[in-house]
């Protein structure tokens, strides 16, 4: 297994002998206004690509965990080769074909899906609380598994949930990827992990090294890099989290 991450939650995943193109957001910097409703008014994405696009563009599947524009943006519509499989949660794959692609799978909500013997089972989340997270809607991370590697955690756009906590205890990933920006708007609470949920993460799941990606490239994640590298410091949990640099493959943790 090898993870590189791309930018924000866009990653680059080779497991099981396939490449995966996970929420791709392609878009140059400062192509985007804003999100909405938040305490600054910089332009998206905050930061560019760490290279040229057309490295990330033939992967053998696009996996999208849900349709928010920082996972799935105009320039990937646009960039990505249209006959190209594309695996997404249930309800996102009607507006995905209608965008031009011809080979769109959706992963059933309680069944796993096998993909060129790559198991992929969904999790659900929750991408914040009450009347915030119902009006994000539905979210979705994914458990990989395959013969010869190890069982992966991607938990997508949620907070500390149960969901969250369940997958943990049922499947025992060993490596967990969470979106830990932090992201929020001017009023209620984080819509994707802070510190503290990165914090229970890491006691839930003891024995998993855990990557921390999402942070530094939308105007609403508020989570630096370095916010969170202190406070894992100060839990004695900085060795057991890798917090990469865009572009960056992750190291073995």
């Amino acid at each position: 297994m090898k993870i590189q991450l791309i930018r924000n939650a866009a990653l680059w995943l080779e497991y099981g002998g396939l490449t995966f193109l996970i929420d791709p957001m392609l878009n140059e910097k400062e192509a985007n206004p804003p999100i909405a409703n938040t305490a600054n008014d910089r332009r998206n994405p905050l930061v560019p690509l760490p290279g040229p696009a057309g490295q990330w563009l033939n992967p053998d599947v696009v996996l999208v965990t849900h349709l928010h524009q920082d996972h799935w943006d105009a320039a990937a519509v646009s960039l990505l080769p249209h006959d190209l499989p594309v695996l997404c949660q249930e309800g996102d794959q009607i507006r995905i074909s209608a965008q031009g692609f011809a080979a769109v799978s959706a992963v059933p909500d309680h069944q796993p899906l096998v993909f060129r013997g790559v198991t992929l089972t969904r999790i659900g989340g929750q991408h914040g609380t009450g009347e915030t997270g119902e009006r994000m809607g539905k979210v979705s991370g994914f458990v990989f598994q395959a013969e010869g590697e190890p069982v992966l955690y991607l938990a997508g756009d949620t907070i500390w949930c149960e969901e969250v906590a369940e997958a943990l205890g049922r499947h025992h990933p060993e490596t967990i990827i969470v979106n830990a920006g932090g992201a929020r708007f001017v009023t209620g609470g984080p819509i994707t992990m802070d510190e503290q949920d990165v914090v229970e993460v890491c006691r839930h799941a003891q024995d998993a090294a855990v990557i921390a990606v999402h942070m530094e490239a939308i105007n609403h994640c508020l989570v630096t890099r370095e916010m969170l590298r202190v406070r894992l410091a100060e839990e004695g949990l900085l060795e057991r989290v890798f917090i990469p640099a865009d572009g960056e493959f992750c190291r073995s943790i």
